[in-house]
């Protein structure tokens, strides 16, 4: 009787720990199809082209984390310069189809620009009241990543009171002619819209005392490395670019927050209206857009020495300053003037910096 008793509840246990263990398996399972697509997003199919202007491997990490969001979704991006993008899209228009689906360019005047025209898409954004920028209201653009304009310098060049120490200083001071760098804002969508600030902020002489200057114009990546062999004293440059080196490479560049303020340049993301879209694959082109602007998306862009945009979260680039702190101090920019004087302005950079 005992020993039937005993058997009994033996088996009772051991039919208990094989419904456990399997339990167990099956949620290992679900938990392995969560973390591959960790927002729940194994519905979201078919194919996405994005243009950029991010760096190439900023790129290819977010190619990682896209593919765990959205396991099911080929995203594939096109990279190039403002510039280069602008002429690309310009291209295109002219066959009534885009080779894109979302944009994500420098600045925001462009948004405006093929707002206009007709060629987005608009989709709301339940968190658009956390964005710490400008948005368009009837959710034609948004911005996704900030970027922002310092000056840096070489402390095993130069010593800080060798090099300017504002914007004002950078364009004015002649002790400084022959010995800077900036990048050209007929081909940089945030040099131009730096220049529109500073121009505003200090009048078109602003633009005449940088070319007196002899100011080289050149991409971020020669300035960087003039910066390290000390054949310029100072860069007007993106944050990012020193940040990268520095945490990659150990640099010893410096960011200079300039006393006059930084010019901080918040990109937009914009969805391509269908009609003109690569894929015509709305829902997936919402869902990405929306996964950017989210708290996860956002990491990846701070992760990348750009500044989110969320007015929730703490977190900032490595070795930076604070957004709240940067925009007490940034010079506003006006975008519907960079849009609406584009040619204007070229032409005055032209005559001014060529």
């Amino acid at each position: 009787m005992h020993l039937t008793k005993w058997l009994k509840k033996g088996l009772a246990v051991i039919t208990a720990l094989t419904m456990s263990f399997s339990m167990a398996a099956c949620g290992n399972e679900e938990t392995g199809g969560g973390s591959e697509g960790s927002g729940g997003n194994e519905d979201i199919t078919g194919s996405i082209m994005i243009y950029t202007s991010m760096y190439n491997d900023i790129i290819d990490n977010m190619k990682v984390e896209l593919k765990k969001e959205f396991p099911n979704l080929k995203v594939e991006f096109f990279q190039g310069g403002t510039g280069t993008l602008q002429s690309k899209v310009a291209a295109e228009k002219t066959s009534g189809k885009l080779g894109c689906d979302i944009l994500m360019v420098a600045e925001q005047s462009y948004a405006l620009e093929l707002k206009e025209e007709g060629m987005l898409h608009p989709h709301k954004f339940a968190d658009a009241d956390k964005l710490a920028f400008e948005y368009d209201k009837d959710g034609y653009w948004y911005p996704v990543r900030s970027l922002n304009m310092v000056l840096a310098y070489n402390p095993e060049k130069y010593s800080k009171d060798q090099v300017p120490q504002s914007m004002k200083a950078f364009a004015e001071d002649a002790q400084f002619k022959g010995d800077l760098s900036m990048s050209d804002p007929l081909t940089s969508g945030s040099s131009y819209c730096a220049m529109v600030g500073l121009m505003d902020k200090y009048g078109d002489a602003y633009l005449k005392a940088l070319g007196d200057q002899n100011v080289t114009l050149e991409s971020g990546s020669n300035a960087v490395a003039k910066l390290e062999t000390g054949e310029i004293r100072s860069a007007m440059i993106l944050e990012e670019s020193i940040l990268k080196k520095r945490e990659e490479e150990n640099s010893s560049l410096e960011v200079i927050y300039p006393e006059d303020g930084s010019v901080l340049v918040p990109s937009p993301i914009m969805i391509v209206d269908e009609q003109y879209s690569a894929n015509k694959n709305i829902k997936a082109a919402e869902a990405v857009q929306e996964f950017f602007l989210s708290p996860a998306g956002q990491k990846l862009i701070i992760k990348g020495w750009m500044y989110g945009v969320r007015t929730d979260m703490e977190e900032h680039p490595y070795d930076s300053g604070n957004l709240s702190d940067l925009l007490k101090k940034n010079i506003p920019v006006d975008y519907n003037k960079c849009y609406k004087q584009r040619d204007e302005i070229r032409k005055k950079f032209q005559e001014e910096l060529q």
